[in-house]
């Protein structure tokens, strides 16, 4: 498989409070480096793994640079950039030297080889670090080590072996050599969407989110991996709640927490009025291809509502496809997954235990 790599210059900065005009950015089929010295911007990071797809299909054997102006989604303000010629300060290492590099910090450290996309994420400054973090854990088969609904203070690699992750007792995916599960314990402090099992006696490599975080928290490479990792493993989850949903579109807030439900209904590009009934009473969500338009709990509207909703764990949903002609013209209340990322944030703030 060839691998990519393109330099992106901002030709122009609207209101943006982080980035200005000519910085360049990295972008890779394995990493996205913002401007040197600058915050990552996480709607930046899911615009680039957006745009990388549409690259990647496009890329040709020529070689050519495009012409074609880009732009952020935008939040206070948003950046346009446009493919250069990367000069040569800026070339990185060949794919076959990374691997011998991390194949040569993991015989030293743990005394094995191992071939792992998310290792070759880590910069090459940090990979040792990293690694003697990392502790050996034997898991014997059929033992679960990451339990869905509970808190998990791990992110775990594979050195050998086969696990299951499972929504609800139901498969959803099969991990094997060199792949990382536990990921949520980064990202949040809050409890597994999934449980992981072994199927076969198996070795991991284990780190606390915490060590893990102090030690790569400004990489902007593991951060684009990790966001990437995220979204299949919610797609994952989401396909397999949507087959359900067909059939049956109501249940009960135990099985599925609200930020899961929003989750499958904007990825879906459902349209209806998902209905609530929370300890404080009734809430609504109103979904346009699955864009929120509104929303309404207690006396709170709109984003106010939906961070009110994040906090609440029991109930009972249901959800009516359709809406009136009004809703049909009315405008999103914000980007989906901005919401949804402050709605997490604010919670786990107001609960830190």
């Amino acid at each position: 498989m060839k691998t990519f790599k393109t330099t992106f210059k901002i030709v122009e900065n609207i209101n943006c409070p982080l980035y200005e005009e000519g910085e360049r950015m990295l972008l890779t089929d394995k990493t996205f480096s913002c401007p040197e010295g600058k915050e990552v911007c996480l709607i930046l990071v899911r615009d680039m793994t957006q745009l990388l797809f549409t690259l990647l299909k496009e890329q040709g054997s020529d070689g050519k640079v495009s012409n074609r102006v880009s732009s952020c989604s935008g939040c206070t303000g948003l950046i346009k950039f446009k493919e250069v010629v990367a000069s040569e300060f800026e070339r990185e290492e060949s794919p076959e030297m990374v691997v011998a590099r991390i194949q040569s910090a993991m015989q030293a450290i743990h005394g094995r080889n191992i071939n792992s996309t998310f290792l070759q994420s880590i910069p090459p400054e940090r990979i040792n670090p990293v690694l003697q973090k990392f502790q050996e854990v034997a898991v014997p088969e059929k033992t679960i080590i990451v339990h869905q609904g509970e808190p998990n203070p791990n992110l775990y690699l594979i050195l050998s072996g086969k696990f299951n992750v499972e929504n609800s007792g139901q498969k959803i995916a099969e991990l094997g050599e060199g792949e990382l599960f536990g990921e949520m314990s980064y990202l949040s402090a809050g409890q597994a969407v999934a449980s992981v099992r072994a199927m076969e006696d198996s070795l991991v490599l284990a780190v606390t989110a915490d060590d893990f975080s102090r030690l790569l928290s400004s990489a902007n490479g593991v951060q684009v991996f990790m966001a990437r990792l995220l979204a299949e493993r919610l797609q994952q989850i989401n396909n397999a709640r949507a087959r359900d949903f067909e059939s049956c579109m109501s249940g009960r807030l135990d099985e599925v927490v609200p930020a899961e439900l929003f989750q499958v209904f904007h990825m879906h590009q459902k349209t209806g009025v998902l209905a609530m009934d929370l300890a404080h009473g009734e809430a609504k969500v109103s979904f346009r291809e699955g864009c929120i338009i509104n929303a309404s709990y207690q006396d709170k509207r709109n984003e106010h509502a939906i961070f009110a909703m994040l906090a609440e764990k029991n109930g009972f949903y249901r959800f009516s496809t359709g809406l009136n002609a009004q809703d049909m013209k009315a405008a999103e209340i914000g980007d989906f997954m901005a919401l949804l990322m402050e709605g997490v944030k604010r919670v786990d703030e107001e609960n830190p235990e």
